[in-house]
């Protein structure tokens, strides 16, 4: 019985061995080294990996101080007015004045609307309230006379009073045929569409012969002189930044000419995501040459 025992813990020891030796080539075949992609896949693979990459998160740009202490900045400088011109009745244009990139001035006129039918209509009104005056200048006299004759008791006092009523009645006529004649009056003005402020015309949305409601916007001009500019600069200049302050800026279009502008805004709330600080600037821009969306390199010296 010894000896079987014996035999069979043999034979298992070896099947044991002999399965072990088996498993050691199969472990070593899977860490095996992958073979290397085509280069055409490595690229895909690559680009896509690019596409899925987070986008870094972009931020307006801070003024930064040069060797000279000098801060310096980039802006763009805006219009403080935009003016989005509607006429004030619906009609057909007849007439336009302006184009766009036109200088205009307070006043002038931009375009003017058809008035035939208005025109008729306050001749009209006139010819009623003509009427209607030398209607009130007759009960007007007529109650003069009765006056007189009441004076004397020579009518009775009903005859008067029907002659008191008749006078009031023709100066209500008048004034309500005056006050048509006014209403035909404005709509003549409110045919003319004119500009609010002195700037220029950046866009003409309408011409002659086009229908214009009374919310259409026809005309939009913007203010030129003066002119905003504005940039953002580090927080630790916050004490350095005052109102009033001069600033230069430089523009591509005239190179080495310097503008000189000021301070009239400090902005009171940090930027949590740049640290900086909005600082807006007035140009006076008399001779016209800075127009809005016109980039800008601003200099300033801090505290002064």
């Amino acid at each position: 019985m010894t000896r079987q025992i014996t035999t069979t813990l043999l034979i298992t020891l070896a099947l044991f061995g002999c399965a072990k030796k088996e498993a050691a080539p199969a472990a070593a075949t899977t860490t095996q080294a992958a073979p290397e992609l085509p280069s055409d896949v490595t690229k895909v693979q690559a680009a896509a990996t690019a596409t899925t990459a987070p986008a870094e998160t972009s931020t307006a740009p801070v003024a930064a101080a040069d060797a000279t202490g000098t801060i310096v900045a980039t802006g763009e400088f805006v219009s403080p007015v935009r003016s989005e011109l509607a006429v004030k009745m619906p009609g057909r244009v007849a007439k336009m004045y302006v184009d766009e990139g036109s200088r205009v001035s307070k006043g002038q006129p931009l375009l003017e609307l058809e008035t035939d039918y208005v025109r008729i209509n306050l001749q009209r009104a006139e010819a009623d309230t003509a009427r209607a005056k030398a209607a009130e200048d007759d009960a007007r006299r007529d109650l003069e006379r009765k006056k007189e004759l009441i004076g004397k008791d020579s009518i009775p006092r009903a005859t008067y009073d029907r002659s008191e009523a008749g006078y009031q009645q023709a100066q209500a006529a008048r004034a309500s045929a005056s006050a048509q004649a006014s209403l035909y009056r404005q709509q003549l003005n409110d045919a003319v569409l004119r500009s609010p402020i002195d700037g220029v015309v950046a866009e003409k949305r309408t011409d002659v012969g086009a229908r214009l409601g009374e919310a259409s916007v026809a005309v939009v001009v913007v203010q030129t002189s003066p002119l905003k500019l504005r940039f953002r600069v580090p927080e630790r200049y916050l004490a350095e930044v005052h109102k009033g302050q001069s600033v230069k800026a430089s523009v591509d279009p005239y190179p080495g000419q310097a503008f000189e502008g000021k301070v009239t805004v400090v902005g009171g709330v940090i930027d949590p995501a740049t640290r900086s600080l909005l600082v807006e600037t007035e140009f006076a821009n008399r001779d016209g040459k800075l127009k809005p969306g016109l980039f800008a390199r601003v200099e300033m010296e801090p505290g002064k």
